[in-house]
């Protein structure tokens, strides 16, 4: 049915008119007082001062409240008209849904302005989409002896909006209308006429998939039209774009040689293996003597993962749309919590036999060595390949990819009681025993309603996979937390920023591999320049500070400060049990074993992150125990561990001067802080006094019983006013009485 616009008003202000589908009786009445009120000039507009989204004066409507019988019922497949407090996965989807009810009244947006109280770091928590004819078209001033040309601007101070904010539940960032008004004061388009706005003569991925199938098969562009016309079910000529569109597109994909590309590709990947034998790749091509597959990893990130490869991420939720592959990233965290590289892939198509054959490879680059466990996104292809390929290694989903679908498959059905189901689910997820989360889940579907639900019995289904009750006695790193997600995104994207060409693509790799790297070891050295500020004056604290990195110290102290919250009651010989002194019920039973020198927790969070629990501390502190067995001070978040050494066995001439410049940023910072006072500078000559004594004791490569590294090396210090002499030599920098006057000149 369509609704008849109004007749013009005295200020020709006009709303929009919705072409819908025929409704259902129980919702017909309601979307009816809605546009009813819409015709009226109504804007729907909220203010919330507590996320920082006031109106400002440039934003006119009227504030009111939504009565409850004009908002479409909930239950609704699709939202057709935006209300205040709906929410969405991200920008992105707000935009889309936006842009949907804009091209059913007869209009197109625009993303408008990011105002808000962002704060640094944050990035945008506030968005504004408008009316394409919002605003006023800006006057250019010309310049002398140039004339301006006249172009005709659409708009004309429109004023209808809307606008979300950010939120984060349970660190997922969630986005939610807060402002929407709906006044135009310009005509709205018919149907037939809003389709040749230019934001909607876009070809969606689908289609783009379609009309390269199409284009294989030897179709003409009409055919191609009247096709998809009729797959759609659309009246000719009504698809959102035109014979000139498909035209473009058609000629984009000639653009890109996609298989000569893949073939400059693995030539690259052989070039990268004659200049570094340890460079690794591995391909197949196809019946057509196309590359099917091509799987890469760095000398560097085979060094890495051989010290912290217990720990995979497995990302493949990206695809490489110029060439139509799917990119495979495996990444993993080091002893400093920092995202490393291992390796990557690109396969033609998403199914088993592609993920086994990714996997398999990837073993192979690893000398057959298969992590602890594994984090993928839900695909049930890719989990089928990794119970063949890896059978040993536990395999998980990442929690956060499910939490961002939540929106769209409960938001709806749940309506106000959605916040709270959320925060029930948070809680369930985080629950230590596995008996507790079959109890309480089945609680959770009855107070809900839920037993229908395909998703919520997908979930169950497939629980072993995401709970931590079924995980937690699983190493992981750390790696479920929010932070590892955003910073293994952030990595992924910068690659996919690289895809322009893809006999390229690797060597960009290289480089976006090598910054992370470089940031990495920036980070480290930050790390280590800050002193470890001890909170006690426990042996034990100190004890961790001594072994571990900064990162996994910081980790270690975040439980010993909560250790002293918690009781610990003896029950029997070597068994504790353990809970905050403000509960009555429940806890941990703490298992200890002293001449043994055996500890265990219920909680199980040593073996989850390899980082001693507060219960367990608790047990220690009050049993007289003042030192950590070494089994749980694991190797891997040690500050010093054969992995260093490794790695710094065999550099290529990139690497060592990196190195170099990493030690110049080093000096550089050391003169910096040792500038402040007289007792730091005295400190710093002679600490620094010591490391040139070490330095010096340390052998120097020889050929042929001559010292090539002195007959080379020559006094670089011009103030010294003699430059044929060893550095060593020289009468400023002369032994080891390296002095406060002498570190002057730096």
């Amino acid at each position: 049915m369509r609704s008849t616009p109004p007749p013009d008003p005295p200020r020709q202000f006009h709303s929009c008119y919705v072409d819908l589908p025929l409704l259902a009786v129980d919702i017909s009445s309601s979307f009816t007082n809605l546009i009813q009120r819409m015709s009226e000039g109504t804007s729907l507009v909220m203010e919330s001062s507590e996320n920082g989204t006031d109106l400002s004066q440039d934003d006119i409507g009227t504030v009111e409240e939504i009565p409850e019988d004009t908002i479409l019922s909930r239950q609704t497949s699709v939202n057709l008209v935006p209300f205040l407090g709906q929410r969405f996965v991200s920008q992105d989807a707000a935009y889309e849904f936006y842009c949907s009810f804009a091209k059913q009244c007869g209009f197109s947006i625009r993303r408008h302005r990011t105002r808000g109280k962002d704060g640094v770091g944050r990035g945008v928590t506030r968005r504004d989409f408008t009316c394409h004819r919002g605003g006023y078209p800006q006057i250019k001033p010309s310049e002398d002896g140039k004339l301006q040309r006249n172009r005709k601007s659409s708009r004309c101070g429109c004023q209808a909006y809307m606008r979300i904010v950010k939120r984060a539940d349970f660190d997922v960032p969630e986005w939610r209308i807060t402002g929407f008004s709906n006044i135009h004061n310009h005509e709205l388009l018919k149907s037939n006429e809003v389709r040749l706005l230019p934001a909607y003569c876009s070809i969606s991925p689908d289609d783009k998939s379609r009309i390269c199938t199409f284009a294989k098969a030897g179709m003409s562009v009409r055919q191609m039209l009247r096709l998809l016309e009729l797959e759609k079910g659309v009246k000719l000529g009504c698809l959102p774009f035109t014979e000139i569109d498909v035209r473009n597109l058609l000629q984009s994909f000639r653009n890109v040689d996609r298989d000569n590309d893949a073939i400059d590709l693995i030539a690259m990947c052989k070039k990268l293996k004659d200049e570094n034998p340890n460079f690794k790749y591995d391909f197949r091509i196809d019946g057509h003597n196309r590359v099917e597959h091509i799987a890469w990893s760095y000398a560097s990130s085979v060094q890495l993962y051989e010290a912290f490869g217990d720990a995979v991420v497995f990302d493949t939720t990206h695809r490489l749309d110029a060439y139509d592959m799917l990119l495979g990233v495996w990444v993993g965290v080091d002893n400093h919590g920092i995202t490393c590289f291992f390796g990557c892939v690109l396969l033609r198509d998403e199914n088993v036999q592609s993920f086994s054959w990714a996997l398999k490879t990837f073993l192979g680059f690893m000398k057959g060595k298969a992590p602890q466990t594994i984090l993928t996104d839900k695909n049930m292809w890719l989990k089928e390949a990794i119970a063949i390929e890896m059978p040993a290694t536990k395999h998980a989903f990442c929690i956060w990819h499910i939490i961002v679908k939540f929106s769209d498959w409960f938001s709806v059905l749940l309506g106000s009681q959605y916040d709270d189901w959320k925060a029930e689910f948070h809680r369930l997820y985080n629950l230590e025993l596995v008996e507790d989360f079959e109890q309480e889940w089945r609680e959770m579907i009855n107070k809900y309603g839920l037993h229908e639900n395909k998703h919520i019995a997908s979930l169950y289904a497939l629980r072993t996979y995401w709970a931590l009750p079924f995980l937690r006695c699983y190493f992981f790193a750390g790696m479920m937390t929010t932070f590892q997600p955003e910073s293994i995104n952030a990595l992924i994207q910068r690659f996919l920023s690289a895809q322009s060409q893809l006999d390229h693509f690797i060597e960009r790799v290289a480089d976006i591999v090598d910054f992370n790297d470089q940031a990495g070891a920036k980070q480290k050295m930050q790390q280590k320049m800050h002193k470890v500020c001890l909170t006690t004056g426990s042996p034990i604290e100190s004890h961790a500070a001594a072994v571990l990195t900064p990162y996994a110290f910081s980790k270690f102290q975040e439980e010993f400060v909560s250790a002293p919250k918690y009781a610990s009651i003896l029950l029997d010989e070597g068994c504790f049990h353990v809970r905050h002194h403000t509960q009555v019920d429940g806890g941990c039973k703490v298992i200890w074993v002293p001449r043994q020198e055996l500890i265990s927790c219920s909680c199980h969070q040593f073996e989850f992150s390899g980082i001693l629990c507060r219960h367990v501390l608790r047990v220690l502190s009050t049993n007289n125990c003042f030192h950590i067995p070494d089994q749980y001070l694991p190797i891997r978040w040690h500050g010093v561990s054969s992995s260093s050494t490794k790695l710094s066995q065999a550099t290529t001439p990139r690497e060592h001067a990196e190195r170099i410049q990493l030690l110049e940023s080093m000096v550089s910072t050391i003169i910096t802080e040792s500038m402040e006072t007289e007792e730091r500078l005295d400190e710093a000559c002679e600490q620094i006094a010591m490391v040139l004594a070490h330095i010096k004791e340390l052998p120097r490569p020889t050929h042929n019983g001559v010292d090539i590294s002195r007959k080379q090396r020559h006094c670089s210090l011009s103030f010294c006013g003699q430059f044929e002499h060893d550095s060593s030599d020289c009468p400023i920098i002369e032994g080891d009485n390296l002095t406060g006057d002498a570190l002057g000149f730096l």
